[in-house]
């Protein structure tokens, strides 16, 4: 079992001294290799809200997921909402809020252990329940995650770097609200990710954007508008990023899954759909379906392997296993349409690059022990 300290939050945000000028100038394949490592990663996660909130603070919600995400190195998800009490919600006066097409979500402080429980260890904040409660709810949130051991990455400018034993992995956030990175900038994307490479070995970039809906299930190569929102071009932020350093992109936001696709080695996932909410979520035949992806990164951050768990969620918006691989057949089949060659499918469970995709040769290492093992 992993156990994430709660001093995690504060070693994550001490800053690392940069690698050499010339290192850095000659881009992200010059930084120093750390070790392989293993991340999972699961999309949306909303911990309660005036809609529902889960028994036990929220301690069994990911108990469908808990074993992979606690296998992995580091397990990650997308938290959709405030951690907290009071305040003033987004959707006008106080409490939870909400009506008409306005969400505004909150959840007691005590339900980030349904997070620390399931070895999450970062989360990313960039997305548009952020802010839900304003500052305050932001800064009760991000509290609750220090209190708990649980960093996070996606306010402006923000790199969260987490040491493990053998490599240092730099996570970054992007999303189209002032509170985040900014997805539509691709020249502060750059530079974020650049600053990002020069502090770690690996670079992660969470990504949340697209339009919502079961219609969604493609990634197109242009802006998506949602609401009156301008939520980026998903594809475009994904090669920028990786131009500029990043090993991994994983998105969400559509609130359904997308495909997967390798660009020069990297790995980019644009969206896990809904991972858990309570009674917050669509759990119909589309937004339903969900997954949780776990990958095999090399020292220099080069996809190895993968798989992709096939999840359903039911009842009230809790995921279970899928034994008929919904999601599998699901992202094999977008991923091929939307990106053709570059496309990676599943099968078995296992992510399958295209014919052409040459991995990286074993390398012998020291598997770094989790994050928080003695």
């Amino acid at each position: 079992m992993k156990r994430v300290p709660t001093s995690l939050a504060l070693a994550a945000a001490l800053a690392f001294a940069a690698f050499p000028a010339a290192a850095a100038a000659a881009g992200q394949r010059q930084r120093p290799a750390g070790q392989p490592f293993t991340l999972a990663w699961g999309g949306d996660v909303t911990l309660g809200s005036s809609y529902g909130n889960p028994p036990d603070a929220a301690r069994g919600l990911l108990a469908a997921v808990t074993a992979p995400l606690r296998a992995a190195d580091v397990g990650a998800v997308n938290l959709e909402g405030t951690l907290g009490s009071g305040g003033s919600s987004k959707c006008g006066g106080g409490g939870s809020g909400g009506g008409g097409n306005c969400f505004a979500f909150q959840a007691p402080a005590a339900n980030v252990a349904g997070l620390r429980v399931a070895g999450v260890d970062v989360v990313n904040l960039a997305n548009n329940h952020a802010f839900d409660f304003g500052a305050s709810g932001q800064a009760q949130t991000i509290g609750a995650l220090a209190d708990a051991g649980v960093a996070y990455s996606g306010r402006p400018g923000e790199i969260r770097v987490l040491r493990l034993p053998h490599t240092r992995v730099a996570f970054v956030g992007f999303s189209a609200y002032p509170w985040s990175a900014p997805i539509g900038d691709l020249g502060a994307v750059r530079a974020l990710v650049g600053a990002a490479a020069r502090q770690a070995n690996v670079v992660v970039a969470f990504v949340h954007a697209g339009a919502e809906g079961s219609g969604q299930i493609h990634t197109p190569n242009h802006d998506e508008i949602a609401f009156g929102e301008n939520r980026g071009n998903p594809r475009a932020f994904a090669h920028a990023a990786i131009d500029a350093g990043a090993d991994l992109v994983v998105g969400s936001g559509p609130h359904v899954l997308r495909g997967i696709e390798l660009d020069r080695g990297r790995l980019i996932a644009y969206s896990l759909g809904n991972l858990a909410g309570y009674r917050n979520f669509g759990i119909g035949p589309v937004t339903g379906t969900s997954g949780l992806l776990s990958v095999h990164l090399g020292p220099d951050g080069t996809f190895m392997s993968g798989g992709l768990r096939s999840l359903r969620l039911s009842g009230a918006g809790i995921p279970a296993a899928d034994l008929g691989g919904a999601a599998a057949h699901l992202v094999s089949s977008v991923s091929r349409a939307d990106f053709g060659a570059h496309g990676v499918t599943v099968a078995g469970g296992r992510l399958i690059p295209h014919a052409g995709f040459r991995r990286a040769p074993p390398f012998a290492h020291i598997r770094p022990r989790r994050i928080g093992e003695r």
